[in-house]
């Protein structure tokens, strides 16, 4: 599964893993693909870093990469406490009396309320990116466009390339001409942030606007069968996120939302503000539902629902209240039936992806007669 980008960063196969958790990027970087660490969970500089360098001694000298969140317009110059008194008391107050129409039960004094979403801020990310370029990423992304220009500077200065998400033409365009490396192409159906145009449109659109430049597809993508058609549509790679959620290395905090995206179709997700205040998709559940609700506020935009939802999310995955309980994930939880190593869920990647070369082969045998 070569393409010339995978042949110009080492990887065996075309396949970018994305994870939050480190011990999936690794294995996948380890099965021949290249595993993109998450950061937007990292808020202390030396949780990063730790992660960061079991990585490097984890990976077995196979390349791999890091994924922080930038917005185009960042909160500079405020503290995390004056952003969060921008939160309206209503807001608050609806958080409140959703939680306690479902009992959830509040944290017990002294018990942690969890990682927050503070990733998006300027002083957070540029932290993680003091960590990032003092270890062997290969590729630095960034979900939510093209990173400032300074950021990609320092990147090529240290020979890494960069990635950006695009959800249209016109935004994969603008990236091309900010100077980044590669462009990924988000279709609708992926999980987290996305834009409004599916993967099988999107794809070529933005492989014809940013010629050369490569482009990777996503979103909902979860077999080799899927990663033919993105590489036939001009992709040289494929860019897989939701797919990992339930392989056995992954480390969710709850088994009762392992569950439920085992058991989940690939109808049981909504597009909803309600986690960050830009649109993600996730499981639906019975709080997307409340926010999405002609009852529900409109949700406050990124950081502020972050910020307003963080603990609450926590309340809820602690005491894992089922009607409640949800994560980021795309439409290819439909596939995700079993649970499996990252070597096995490759191995079947690598074998879809043969059968559909070998069917198109005799296709196009069949068509030159």
């Amino acid at each position: 599964m070569e393409t010339e980008l995978s042949t110009a960063l080492g990887i065996e196969h075309a396949i970018f893993g994305f994870t939050p958790f480190p011990a999936v990027a690794a294995a996948i970087s380890r099965a021949g693909g290249l595993g993109i660490l998450g950061a937007v969970r990292y808020t202390a500089p030396g949780d990063l870093e730790r992660d960061l360098d079991w990585m490097a001694a984890h990976t077995g000298d196979r390349p791999w990469g890091l994924d922080v969140v930038m917005p185009a317009t960042t909160v500079q110059g405020v503290t995390e406490t004056e952003v969060e008194a921008m939160i309206p008391e209503g807001h608050r107050r609806f958080v409140h009396e959703t939680l306690a129409r479902h009992g959830v039960p509040e944290l017990a004094d002294g018990e942690a309320s969890g990682w927050r979403i503070t990733g998006w801020m300027e002083e957070v990310a540029r932290t993680q990116l003091d960590v990032a370029f003092g270890h062997p990423i290969r590729l630095l992304a960034n979900a939510l466009g093209s990173p400032p220009p300074d950021v990609i500077a320092r990147a090529h200065e240290h020979g890494v390339r960069v990635a950006a998400l695009a959800g249209s033409a016109h935004h994969a365009r603008r990236h091309a001409d900010a100077g980044i490396d590669l462009v990924v192409a988000q279709g609708y159906e992926a999980g987290g942030h996305t834009g409004e145009i599916a993967t099988m449109v999107l794809t070529p659109e933005v492989v014809a606007a940013v010629d050369p430049l490569p482009v990777l597809a996503a979103g909902g993508i979860g077999s080799g069968e899927q990663i033919a058609a993105a590489l036939a549509l001009g992709a040289q790679g494929a860019w897989l996120g939701s797919l990992w959620l339930t392989t056995t290395e992954a480390e969710l905090h709850s088994r009762a939302l392992t569950e439920k995206l085992l058991a989940a179709g690939s109808g049981d997700t909504v597009r909803s503000r309600a986690l960050t205040g830009k649109p993600a998709r996730q499981l639906r559940t019975a709080w997307t539902d409340a926010w999405d609700g002609p009852e529900g506020p409109e949700p406050l935009p990124m950081p502020l629902q972050g910020l307003l939802v963080a603990e609450a999310l926590t309340r809820i995955q602690r005491a894992e209240t089922l009607p409640l309980l949800g994560t980021p994930v795309g439409q290819i939880v439909g596939r995700m039936t079993t649970e499996r190593s990252v070597r096995a869920v490759m191995d079947d990647l690598t074998r879809g992806f043969a059968r559909a070369v070998d069917r198109i082969d005799r296709a196009a045998r069949r068509s030159a007669r």
